[in-house]
């Protein structure tokens, strides 16, 4: 049973827990002792990685509770796990924290028997590629907008998109993905022009990655400079994800990189870490997916690096620019931009005596922004929010035109004004112009 003098908080994940989703250990993990969580899931991986107190995976419930569950759900009697129910009662729980938008809308009915506070955290293709492909998630997430008490978001730029699919602003909640700032050493990089520039790559085959985009790039700069490339990642079995890595090697084909590459594929965190201060820089050129699929946010990676002390270049997708701040922390080139991924390589290569400047001013601001206790304090601030008295009933669901939602894909970018959040868009840098360095050594 819980702790009468916490705040019980139950967890649902398909899966705890993929290599890629290491922000969501940290978001558990950091948490403050106030706050007591359990994890319920279907399955389980990577235990030895990711472990963590209270995990209740389905596959290991009895027999019978299993064909029970999938058979309910099969049937379509019921969206949500029984076993989720049997779990926040047994526990006491308070609020369930749904992660990842569709999951929000399956489990509206477990809050409901269980008489739970609903919390639901939107991280990328839930909230722009689903309802995109898939239009039923208009009215899904409408229903679930006006039911939930609380949507938490990456970035101003996610929550000015669910402001636009229509959930209340009163309760979008801005919460930055965390990183253990401790645990993560600052070892500002230097780099000798008479040495080659060691670069690295870290991420899923996927197409919002644009991966091709940085290799283009790369492939252009080695007529200047050498270069060492190490890409971490691979292909998942999925058709998209092959035909992307298709397509990253025929970029090396073409530009004839491949004597300076090492593919190492899908690695642990620590072989990540291990590998990133061996690099001089990182490039991460994320890009709005055809099928529209985006990074919601900003990729860990990035808030990572950049605690390393490792020079960045990446795009203004999504919510990176509130993460690398152009001109200041890092380069920001336009999506597809090789040509600004370029300019950016030589913004950090024309200037090697300003990197301590540069870099020292990126640690600062994950440290401020991203730093895991620090918004694992404010993620159970937002928890207990949701206990006081004040705290707002659900509303009604909001009555918006299908087509006018629809329309919101065709404008990402629109500023819609909100309240409580500020979701002020970053200024975009002018194609292929490398800002003025800060104030400091050049």
């Amino acid at each position: 049973m819980s702790n009468p003098r916490r705040t019980t908080v139950v967890h649902f994940v398909h899966r705890w827990l993929p290599q890629t989703e290491t922000w969501l250990y940290n978001q558990v993990r950091f948490l403050p002792p106030r706050i007591e969580n359990h994890i319920v899931c279907k399955g389980t991986a990577n235990l030895d990685q990711f472990s963590v107190p209270n995990i209740h995976a389905l596959d290991e419930a009895p027999f019978w509770r299993q064909v029970w569950d999938r058979q309910m759900t099969k049937l379509g009697l019921r969206r949500h796990l029984g076993f989720l129910v049997e779990k926040a009662r047994h526990h006491q729980a308070c609020i369930l924290h749904s992660h990842f938008g569709n999951a929000g809308w399956t489990n509206l009915g477990a809050a409901r028997q269980a008489r739970l506070k609903h919390a639901v955290t939107f991280y990328g293709y839930d909230l722009s590629q689903l309802p995109k492909s898939d239009p039923r998630w208009l009215r899904r997430y409408l229903e679930m907008f006006a039911q939930v008490d609380r949507v938490l978001c990456e970035g101003p730029h996610m929550g000015r998109c669910l402001a636009a699919l229509g959930c209340p602003e009163e309760k979008i909640r801005v919460h930055h993905l965390g990183v253990s700032t401790d645990e993560i050493s600052f070892r500002p990089r230097t780099w000798n022009s008479s040495g080659p520039l060691r670069v690295l790559l870290a991420a899923s085959f996927r197409e919002k990655k644009g991966i091709p985009y940085a290799l283009e790039a790369l492939g252009q700069l080695q007529r200047e400079m050498p270069l060492e490339i190490t890409i971490i990642g691979d292909a998942s079995k999925q058709p998209a994800s092959q035909k992307e890595k298709e397509k990253i090697l025929a970029v090396v084909e073409r530009f004839n990189l491949r004597s300076r590459i090492r593919f190492l594929g899908f690695q642990p965190h620590a072989v990540l870490f291990a590998e990133a201060y061996q690099h001089h820089l990182f490039i991460s050129p994320s890009v709005t997916g055809s099928e529209g699929d985006t990074e919601g946010g900003a990729p860990v990676s990035i808030i990572e690096m950049a605690a390393t002390g490792m020079p960045v270049v990446s795009t203004t997708h999504c919510d990176i620019p509130s993460v690398i701040r152009h001109g200041v922390t890092g380069f920001l080139a336009a999506e597809r931009d090789v040509d600004g991924l370029v300019a950016g390589l030589k913004w950090w290569t024309e200037r090697p005596v300003a990197w301590a400047t540069v870099l020292e001013a990126g640690r600062k601001h994950i440290e401020q922004e991203y730093d895991a206790a620090r918004q694992g304090g404010r993620l159970a601030a937002i928890y207990e929010e949701l206990l006081t008295p004040c705290s707002r009933a659900p509303m009604p669901a909001p009555e918006l035109k299908i087509a006018a939602i629809v329309s919101v894909f065709d404008r990402p970018r629109a500023i819609i004004g909100t309240p409580s959040v500020s979701f002020r868009a970053p200024t975009v840098p002018a194609r292929h112009q490398p800002p003025a360095l800060p104030p400091g050594p050049h």
